[in-house]
């Protein structure tokens, strides 16, 4: 199939983006990047009036130095932080994340925004960002607003994004040396969406220990005892089943264990594949 018809503008800044909403109308939508968006227009699923594309937008391709974190603008592609283009506000970690996800050519494509807004439960950014403790930085009509991941992400591909908003950056605290950090995702082969996930980070210098469970169709998960799961990951499962709606036992089981790794490669202070 092919889209429906649509109206394109590609947009000089976020202001310029948010105008170019504003004229749209409600149906008007953001292209950023364009991999998640581009299929469901193709399908149909998707069928905006207008697309404003924020990908050459200049103020969303920067990085900010805040003093104890870095601002990411939205508009920075997947691959640039797998390549080291831009810097890292952690060990290495966004580098490593970023070269988990899908294939190179959506890499070089996709913007971190971009995977925001779309909230997939199954998306690497959703649930790592979430356990990093990012912030969401949003513009809109009138003013300009921050949301922890926690509350920006609402659902299976709902977030808090009211219309004519656009999200103009990530802000990602910085870590040092002595922070751990575990992701680990189950995928039945290399670039598929993940079924189950995982992260966590232990970082004693800011007082935040962060486990969270992704790929549950749901908002990421935020375990409420993270020293006590570190302590004994096996009681990962009895508190899936407690938090998430009835799910096969083989689901639950398969979250756990992604639990399991993931705290076991944070325990080993090294990345661990998928």
């Amino acid at each position: 199939m092919k889209p429906a018809p649509f109206a394109y503008v590609a947009a000089a800044s976020a202001a310029d983006a948010r105008r170019h909403l504003g004229a749209g109308g409600v149906s008007a939508k953001i292209l950023a990047g364009g991999q998640s968006l581009g299929p469901m227009l193709n399908l149909r699923l998707a069928r905006p009036s207008h697309l404003v594309d924020v990908t050459r937008a200049g103020d969303l391709r920067t990085v900010t130095d805040e003093g104890d974190a870095l601002l990411y603008g939205a508009a920075i592609r997947h691959a640039e932080f797998e390549d080291g283009d831009v810097a890292d506000a952690t060990p290495g970690w966004l580098a490593a994340i970023a070269r988990g996800i899908a294939y190179r050519a959506v890499r070089n494509r996709g913007t971190i925004g971009g995977s925001l807004a779309h909230a997939d439960p199954a998306a690497d950014w959703v649930v790592t960002l979430t356990a990093l403790g990012a912030e969401v930085v949003i513009a809109g009509e009138n003013a300009a607003r921050t949301l922890p991941m926690t509350g920006f992400v609402q659902g299976p591909l709902a977030t808090a994004l009211e219309p004519g908003e656009v999200i103009t950056g990530i802000r990602i605290a910085k870590r040092g040396s002595s922070a751990r950090w575990g992701y680990w995702k189950f995928t039945q082969k290399a670039g598929e969406f993940a079924k189950a996930s995982a992260a966590v980070l232990i970082d004693l210098e800011r007082g935040e220990t962060r486990i969270v469970v992704g790929a549950i169709e749901r908002a990421p998960i935020v375990l409420d005892d993270p020293e006590a799961v570190l302590a004994d990951p096996d009681i990962a499962l009895p508190l899936l089943e407690r938090l998430t709606a009835p799910n096969p036992p083989a689901t639950l089981a398969l979250h756990a264990a992604a639990v399991r790794r993931a705290c076991l490669a944070a325990a080993k202070d090294e990345d661990m594949p998928s």
